[in-house]
């Protein structure tokens, strides 16, 4: 029997030499090579992308693959151990950098891939894994159709990202989205200190999932590339990347299907949200399609999470039918790595989790009767880890999060209505919501459907994950929308579920080669049409009322519902002319549905090219003349010098600074002893938002008179109490007191800055 999902016979092997070394790795290359286009396009140097895949080959890929290979039970495909092994090899290179990092020698930290490499050349046992053959390869056309999903993300990014935010600033007039300065300086504390103070209050400790940020040192580190470079340019692209992957694999490996594993890589990176842009490109938090680069850290986590999910679907029990090899005991190591990784990857990634599991055993006690042993295990490992991060990572600080049900969807609505007007407006708020970000998990509906509802424990542990995400959005609150994240999390979970049912329709179907072709190309037809004529009528929405943003969202749902009813009312005289598409209607209404958000990356990436920031909700000045003066300071101070600055504010407003500067941080890669404190775990979340005042009043009036006001006593305090040994000026905000030329030495100036050097 041969099905849609699988592409060849139920149960069978595909001979490994069936297709030509070249042919088998063609799809990989030219994924690569589109990537490297990119980058090299938006002005990457040749040398940083060599030095980059140089890195990610022998200090990620190879050990991490090794490792892999040494913990799975039998083999399945090659692209499954390299996408494993290369997550396996971040969490070692996690480990690698706080070890080397901690002991001072951040600078041999390209040395730890030995400490694998080695063991396993050595050692007899474990040299088997260096050379492994495999029964099954990936389908020809399961590749390509891989391919062209990285192909097209990077595409969006390099309209999105990579093509309007140069590594350095190139003039005076540069603006840059809000964070990422300050993301930058995470990733710049992390190339020499563990665990991170935070880098605009020296010495203040930084209660946050920064593990990604460590990536980023550490890629910088191993691989001789800038840091600027990697953050800009190398890092999200590659994590983008290797993520799709991760989706096609662990989705290939869960389901039993290959085509479903991509099918949910296209869901995740291809089709965006059902938020028909319309001058609105953000609703309910952030897109995923921004998040991405935006938040490296979201990115970075779902590479954790995925084969987590992996791991956790063999603890939690195979579904019956795939024959797929099973990772064995390995999977309860797996399992424990990732989730020790993911504490610090992301806030939002490990309660998503424990509350799959809790769900999936309670449904499993429900159902069969009896204690989930293996699940509830392997929720104590979840718990111990949520456990760890609230009280060691986070010390317990809540970062602005609180139970606020509803939050997400009350600014969209009036403050003063009707009872009746109000419900109607709940409903409608919260119809647009599960249309723009969940309407790529109907698939779930419909394996719901054709399971009669009657789950197994890995498709429990699915649905939990993707219930949990949304549910949590919706019961917690935050002042910057940072519960959105949870959402995101979720959607890992829900986009593999719902390409399962895609694939099960798909099976029943039972298409020919030639309707396989018809359904692609239909499909492909469908998305390009729905991105021309949105494209031909997206317009700003004026911003009153407050529900008239998600007015667009709604009028979109509603003609596409009525032209989908007009061809059921059809559809009998259709499947009269075509006898073929008997059946086979279920199929069709899943796929339109599954791709009606497809105008959703050209949308954001179409907005973004005219936005001097790609579109981010907020933006900083960032001249190139700051970024000139920190780079230099860079390039001439060491790593633990403390440097102090006038600049705190983004703007001011009625005498209110809105503390959100972070720029000599970020450039500089230095703490600063007082730069901008908003975004201060202590900060986040205070009622005045990023206007609240610095909590040291003394500190701040000890740095801004070594400017103003500056005296011998004064700087040889800041020197010996704080450890300051630069002062950087930015002119522009405030000329340095004449007295300072006398105090200390003048190293640095250009148009709007300089750059003293304390005594």
């Amino acid at each position: 029997m041969t099905t849609l999902a699988t592409g060849e016979a139920t149960g069978s092997t595909v001979d490994p030499r069936r297709h030509g070394v070249a042919v088998r790795f063609a799809p990989a290359v030219a994924g690569y090579a589109v990537v490297v286009v990119f980058l090299l396009h938006t002005g990457t140097p040749a040398l940083a992308v060599a030095r980059w895949t140089a890195y990610a080959l022998l200090a990620v890929l190879l050990p991490g693959t090794l490792v892999f290979r040494a913990l799975r039970r039998r083999p399945h495909t090659l692209v499954e151990d390299l996408a494993m092994g290369a997550a396996v090899g971040l969490v070692l290179e996690l480990a690698a950098w706080a070890a080397f990092t901690a002991v001072g020698a951040p600078g041999w930290l390209r040395l730890w891939p030995l400490a694998v490499v080695l063991p396993f050349a050595a050692v007899p046992r474990l040299r088997r894994h260096w050379r492994v053959r495999y029964a099954t390869v990936a389908p020809v056309g399961w590749a390509w159709s891989l391919a062209a999903v990285v192909a097209g993300f990077a595409g969006y990014l390099h309209a999105s990202f990579l093509a309007v935010n140069p590594v350095l600033p190139t003039d005076e007039g540069q603006a840059q989205y809000l964070d990422l300065a300050f993301q930058l300086s995470l990733a710049g504390a992390a190339t020499h200190q563990v665990p991170l103070d935070v880098p605009q209050v020296a010495g203040e400790p930084l209660h946050y999932h920064w593990f990604g940020f460590a990536h980023l040192a550490a890629t910088s580190l191993v691989s001789g590339v800038d840091l600027p470079t990697v953050f800009f340019r190398l890092a999200v692209p590659a994590l983008c990347a290797l993520a799709a992957v991760l989706v096609a694999v662990v989705g290939w490996r869960i389901t039993g299907r290959p085509y479903a594993g991509v099918v949910a890589a296209a869901l995740m990176f291809t089709v965006g949200e059902f938020g028909f842009e319309n001058g609105w490109r953000q609703l309910f938090g952030t897109q995923a399609t921004f998040i991405v680069w935006g938040s490296p850290s979201m990115t970075y986590s779902w590479v954790l999470l995925l084969p987590l999910i992996a791991a956790l679907g063999e603890v939690v029990g195979r579904a019956r039918g795939v024959a797929v090899p099973p990772l064995g005991r390995g999977a309860w190591v797996l399992a424990a790595s990732f989730l020790a990784a993911s504490t610090g990857a992301k806030a939002s990634t490990v309660p998503v989790v424990l509350a799959a599991l809790a769900f999936t055993a309670v449904l499993l006690l429900a159902i069969r009767r009896r204690l989930p042993r293996a699940v509830l295990a392997a929720a104590g490992l979840a718990l111990a880890a949520q456990v760890f991060a609230t009280a060691v990572l986070f010390a317990f600080e809540s970062h602005g999060v609180t139970v606020d049900p509803f939050s997400g969807l009350r600014t969209y609505l009036p403050v003063d209505q009707s009872a009746g007007a109000a419900a109607v407006t709940w409903v409608a708020v919260g119809l647009a919501f599960l249309l723009s970000l969940q309407l790529r998990l109907a698939g779930v509906l419909a394996l719901l459907r054709v399971r009669r509802w009657r789950l197994e424990a890995v498709q429990l542990f699915l649905l939990g994950g993707a219930l949990a995400g949304p549910a949590t959005y919706l019961l917690v609150g935050h002042p910057g929308s940072s519960n959105q994240y949870f959402t995101r999390t979720g959607f890992a979970f829900g986009v593999i579920l719902s390409a399962w049912g895609w694939a099960e329709l798909a099976d029943r179907a039972a298409l020919s080669a030639r309707g396989r072709l018809l359904l692609g190309a239909g499909t492909a037809g469908f998305a390009v049409l729905l991105t021309a004529v949105q494209l031909d009528s997206a317009a700003s929405t004026p911003i009153t009322p407050a529900y008239a943003r998600v007015l667009p969202l709604l009028c979109w749902a509603a003609a596409l519902t009525v032209l989908a009813l007009l061809v059921a009312l059809c559809w009998p005289a259709l499947v009269g002319r075509w006898p073929g598409l008997a059946g086979r209607g279920g199929l069709l209404l899943l796929t339109a549905v599954l791709v009606a958000g497809a105008p959703g990356l050209v949308m954001d990436a179409a907005a973004a090219r005219k936005q001097p920031n790609g579109g981010a909700y907020a933006v900083v000045p960032m001249p190139a003349s700051r970024v000139e003066a920190a780079r230099w300071v860079n390039a001439h101070s060491d790593p633990d010098d403390v440097l102090a600055t006038n600049v705190h504010c983004r703007t001011v407003v009625d005498g209110w600074c809105d503390a959100r500067s972070f720029w000599l941080s970020g450039y500089a890669e230095r703490a600063v002893l007082v730069e901008g404190w908003a975004f201060a775990p202590r900060m986040v979340g205070r009622p005045e938002g990023p206007y609240a005042p610095f909590w040291d009043a003394e500190r701040l009036r000890a740095n801004d008179a070594a400017f103003t006001a500056p005296t011998a006593a004064g700087l040889a305090s800041l020197r010996d109490r704080y450890g300051v040994r630069w002062l950087v000026v930015d002119r522009t905000v405030g000329p340095e007191s004449p007295a300072l030329r006398t105090l200390a030495e003048l190293r640095f100036g250009n148009a709007g800055t300089a750059v003293y050097r304390l005594r």
